[in-house]
């Protein structure tokens, strides 16, 4: 009887660990779609413009792109109170964002709020200096998010720019493919 106990007791205590470390799995968050202030790239167009619409209303305003029709540049301003305004510009490619860039003159605080909130969700990370401009920067599974500030005219301009290299690498290869196929046929010599 002694000995059935003891092993149930010593296979409780070997998989408290394993039990333990599979629920802190299930709660930590996905950091890997890259988002922030619930942009991210990879969304689709329709889905950024009512996110853009939660923030006072705004609204985004696109145009295709002359060369390539499946390219459209969109623009929008964020407007929310305590805040300066901030510029948001998107590259899509089929109406899926491929770059996101947020950016404009912040507010004192303002950069070191966006600073706190990228570091709290992805961690930290060593900042890089290029000139006068710093630079933080995430990449998970393709996709970039970076942080860059410099003083301009005594005031501080901030973006946030994010990237799914995923989305850029399929248009990248349909392009090529399409101007493949599309390429001018050699003319006969025999004519």
């Amino acid at each position: 009887m002694l000995i059935p106990v003891c092993a149930f007791a010593l296979a409780s205590l070997l998989l408290v660990p394993t039990l333990h470390s599979a629920s802190a799995a299930a709660t930590a968050p996905d950091t890997s779609a890259l988002e922030f202030f619930g942009f991210r790239a990879g969304a689709r167009l329709d889905e950024l413009a009512t996110h853009l619409r939660g923030f006072s209303g705004s609204r985004m305003r696109c145009r295709r792109s002359r060369i390539d029709l499946r390219v459209s540049e969109c623009r929008a301003t964020l407007r929310q109170p305590q805040l300066a305004p901030v510029e948001v510009w998107l590259s899509a490619m089929d109406s899926v964002a491929g770059v996101i860039m947020l950016s404009g003159i912040v507010t004192p605080g303002q950069l070191e709020e966006w600073r706190d909130v990228l570091e709290a969700r992805y961690g930290r990370v060593g900042t890089r200096l290029q000139g006068a401009q710093s630079t933080l920067q995430w990449v998970r599974r393709g996709r970039m998010i970076r942080l860059t500030w410099r003083l301009e005219r005594g005031q501080k301009v901030a973006s946030v720019s994010l990237v799914d290299g995923h989305v850029l690498d399929r248009w990248g290869r349909s392009g090529a493919a399409r101007a493949t196929s599309s390429a001018a046929q050699p003319l006969s010599r025999t004519k």
